[in-house]
């Protein structure tokens, strides 16, 4: 039996420690996409394993209306970190959860029902989330969607403005898209979508699920741009593997954010295993070494004399542009380099690596690709 889902890769993953994977032949594997940026602190981080397995031989759930140390020390850990006044913490089990929580919070706070998102951006798979979602492939075998989503050009702030009126009850964003190519917000955009929000009365919510927890080089990509949201989503690395999402709002989304629950919403041994999780980013640093070792593999990429049209991002998350198909690319790496990676489209290598990897680590992937380029072009 096999998934229909998933279309499932030539290569049976085993187990994982740090930077590497391993098959069931135990081949090596140098993982630069880290499962879409699950793997932030590596796999089988020795802090989060321990925080799980002392938290899994005491109490492995109970309902979030119950106070639980873990779930307890998770909550104060998201408030230090959180940028601004974020302190209102909703747990769920996914990045998608997350964005469906802030497009409720959202419309029951303003008493509207409006949506603002971008063209090319990507927001989750269920309902409300994928309404949200540009991209056609995603959506159509499943319409009707919810109502009420507009959609204008990422970076045009003149598109936005026209958009965003005493109707709108969101306007979400990512500061930079991953999904859609890794495309960076342009200077001057995120500004102006808070100051368009700010005048309107709707909520500015960003989609962090890709570009926080120090993947771009500081905690929240938000920090780059100076703005604050008034919801932020948090999700894929956030657990050290494990399944957890989180929505940071403001007071006032948070005093009228409306009926909203979940069975799953914070269990101790995800809120162990996340706090956990938080606690590595800060002690070891991670944030400024993803500044470093990305500014290192970007200026090392974009070096060479390759067919690569472009090398965008910020800290380590990283798109490359290729002249030809990337998931021809991403087969040539993994099956003849040992380095996984990810596709942003067809034309795009997305390089998510945990934020543990060194300049070694770059280097390898580096010349991998440009290997691989040049087997392509022969």
């Amino acid at each position: 039996m096999s998934s229909f889902v998933y279309s499932e890769k030539p290569i049976q993953i085993e187990r994982g420690e740090d930077v590497y994977l391993y098959d069931d032949a135990d081949n090596e594997y140098l993982d630069f996409g880290a499962s879409y940026g699950v793997a932030a602190v590596g796999h089988c981080h020795p802090e989060v394993v321990s925080a799980v397995k002392s938290q899994v031989e005491k109490l492995t759930f109970v309902q979030a209306s119950y106070p639980n140390s873990a779930r307890d020390a998770l909550y104060e850990k998201l408030a230090t970190v959180a940028p601004g006044n974020l302190e209102n913490v909703w747990l769920c089990n996914s990045g998608t959860e997350a964005n469906e929580a802030a497009l409720k919070f959202a419309r029951s706070a303003t008493g509207n029902s409006k949506v603002v998102a971008a063209q090319r951006g990507f927001h989750g798979r269920t309902m409300g989330s994928l309404a949200a979602t540009w991209k056609p492939k995603y959506k159509t075998p499943f319409e009707p969607l919810a109502g009420d989503f507009e959609f204008v050009p990422f970076g045009d702030e003149e598109a936005l403005n026209e958009a965003v009126d005493d109707d709108t009850a969101a306007v979400l964003l990512e500061p930079i898209q991953g999904e859609g190519g890794v495309n960076p917000a342009p200077e001057g955009y995120l500004q102006a979508a808070r100051e368009v929000t700010e005048e309107t009365g709707s909520a500015l919510v960003f989609d962090e699920i890709q570009t926080g927890l120090g993947r771009t080089g500081t905690f929240w990509a938000c920090e780059q741009y100076g703005v604050v949201p008034d919801i932020l989503t948090s999700a894929k690395g956030l657990g050290g593997g494990l399944p957890i999402g989180a929505t940071l709002c403001a007071d006032w989304i948070a005093e009228d954010a409306g009926p909203h629950g979940s069975t799953f919403s914070g269990g101790p041994v995800v809120s162990a295993a996340a706090e956990a999780t938080l606690s590595t980013i800060v002690d070891e640093e991670l944030v400024g070494n993803a500044a470093e070792i990305g500014s290192h593999l970007q200026s090392k990429l974009g070096g060479g004399d390759l067919p690569i049209r472009s090398v965008r991002g910020e800290g380590l998350m990283v798109g490359v542009e290729v002249k030809r198909g990337a998931n021809r690319l991403l087969k040539g790496l993994a099956m003849n380099h040992g380095v996984l990676a990810l596709p942003a489209g067809r034309t795009v290598v997305r390089l998510l690596p945990p934020l543990t990897v060194t300049e070694a680590h770059a280097d390898h992937v580096v010349e991998a690709l440009e290997d691989v380029l040049t087997e392509a072009t022969a």
